[in-house]
C-alpha cells in the first residue's frame, strides 16, 4: 500500500469589508480574510497538504495571485481542481485553525461536514481543531487567522 502524508500551513490578514470563509462555510463576522481569493485559510492548508504528499508543490505554484481569473475565487473550487492532480484516496485530514476571533466553536462541526463534503469522504476521516494564539503575535492581536492540515493519503 503506498501511503503519503502531507502538511500544510496558510495564514491570511483579517480585513474590514471581507466575508469570512472557513473550510467552505461563510461565518458570521465583522472581519474577513485578504486574499486574491477569498483567502479561506483551512482549504488553502489542506491543499497545501495534499499537494506536498503527492510531491506537486504548492497551492502558489498552481494557482498564482498573479492569474486574474483565480481573482476571488472560492477556495472549493481550488480544492477540486487539486483532487484532479492524481488518483489518491484521503483517508484522514486533522486541521487546526489558530484564531482570536471569531470564536469558532459554534462553527467546528460545520466546518468537518463542509471539508468532508468536499473531499468526498465521510466525516469519521476529518478533525478540525481551534485554537487562539493566547494574545501573542499577529493572530494574538486579531490582525490574521492561520491553519495548519495534516493529510494521510493512499495513492491508487
Amino acid at each position: 500500500m503506498n501511503i503519503r502524508i502531507g502538511f500544510g500551513y496558510d495564514i491570511h490578514r483579517l480585513s474590514l469589508g471581507r466575508e469570512l470563509f472557513l473550510g467552505g462555510i461563510k461565518i458570521p463576522s465583522g472581519v474577513g480574510l485578504e486574499g486574491h481569493s477569498d483567502a479561506d485559510v483551512v482549504l488553502h492548508a489542506i491543499c497545501d497538504a495534499i499537494l506536498g504528499a503527492i510531491s506537486l508543490g504548492d497551492i502558489g505554484e498552481h494557482f498564482p495571485d498573479t492569474d486574474e481569473k483565480m481573482k476571488n475565487i472560492r477556495s472549493t473550487l481550488i480544492v477540486e481542481e487539486v483532487l484532479k492532480m492524481a488518483s489518491f484516496e484521503v483517508l484522514n485530514v486533522d486541521t487546526t485553525i489558530v484564531a482570536e476571533t471569531p470564536i469558532l466553536s459554534p462553527y467546528k462541526e460545520k466546518i468537518r461536514e463542509s471539508i468532508a463534503r468536499i473531499l468526498c469522504v465521510g466525516k469519521e476521516r476529518i478533525s478540525v481543531k481551534a485554537k487562539t494564539n493566547e494574545g501573542l503575535g499577529p493572530i494574538g492581536a486579531k490582525k490574521a487567522i492561520a491553519c495548519f492540515a495534516v493529510v494521510l493519503l493512499k495513492i491508487l
